[in-house]
């Protein structure tokens, strides 16, 4: 059965991954770089690298299940399910393990409605969701780290170490709201017990603050744009290979 989409038609790629044709292009460079096309024992794929990797990404960025993806690549729902099993992971971003000296980081929580009760709880959204750290860089935007998923439950402040977005920063400065008291980030100024209102300083470095922490809530308004993070179906680690594998897709996206 012969598709309807593929990745070799410029036209379908940015409508449906986000990415332009170039930026797609430079992804499948890196991943053949990154042995993501190796040869395996078994019976070979059906679908091209390039078309492999475009099923993922159209199935993260579109409300489309994979019953509905499978027949526009030709391919069954069960081969296009072990297309995101395998290929998922290989699309995940890998943490930054350097920073430079001056570097500011700016991390927080976002939740993520996810169908498999067994990592997720309900949350202040009202439905069942996992806390998902996210780290970006201050200057660029990139994201340079994303914590394993948690409980919708969980505190941030909790979530932060849990997660292993602290220990994937190290010692960098890391900016962030005021649900992370008492974790030594940098978070706004509060009043104490007693006080009316803050010093005119104080205020002013909240607004500061204010303003370079938005940053952090432009980029998660932009990874949801991959709608897979509004309503996620997938069980187990998929919710986590989705949120690092758009991780990596935004900054390419980002980056150009």
């Amino acid at each position: 059965m012969a598709g309807v989409i593929t990745a070799s038609e410029a036209s379908w790629i940015a409508p449906f991954t986000g990415l332009t044709p170039r930026t797609f292009g430079r992804l499948l460079t890196a991943l053949r770089r990154e042995g993501a096309d190796a040869y395996s024992q078994g019976r070979p794929w059906k679908l091209a690298l390039e078309d492999r990797v475009f099923l993922v990404a159209a199935y993260w960025r579109t409300k489309n299940t994979l019953s509905q993806l499978a027949p526009l690549f030709g391919v069954s729902k069960s081969a296009a399910a072990r297309v995101t099993h395998d290929f998922g992971p290989k699309l995940a971003l890998q943490p930054r393990s350097r920073f430079a000296k001056n570097t500011v980081l700016i991390v927080d929580g976002t939740l993520v409605p996810t169908r498999d009760h067994a990592v997720a709880e309900q949350s202040k959204n009202y439905r069942c969701s996992t806390n998902h750290q996210v780290v970006i860089d201050a200057d660029t935007r990139l994201a340079v780290a994303v914590g394993r998923p948690l409980p919708g439950n969980r505190n941030d402040c909790k979530a932060w170490e849990l997660s292993g977005a602290k220990a994937a920063v190290g010692n960098t400065m890391v900016i962030a709201d005021g649900g992370y008291r008492g974790t030594e980030l940098v978070i706004p100024h509060r009043r104490e017990r007693g006080q009316d209102e803050l010093p005119a300083w104080k205020e002013e470095h909240n607004r500061s603050h204010r303003k370079v922490r938005a940053r952090v809530e432009h980029t998660f308004a932009r990874i949801k744009s991959w709608k897979i993070l509004r309503d996620c179906r997938l069980k187990g680690d998929g919710v986590h290979h989705a949120m690092l594998g758009i991780a990596r897709l935004h900054n390419l996206a980002l980056a150009g």
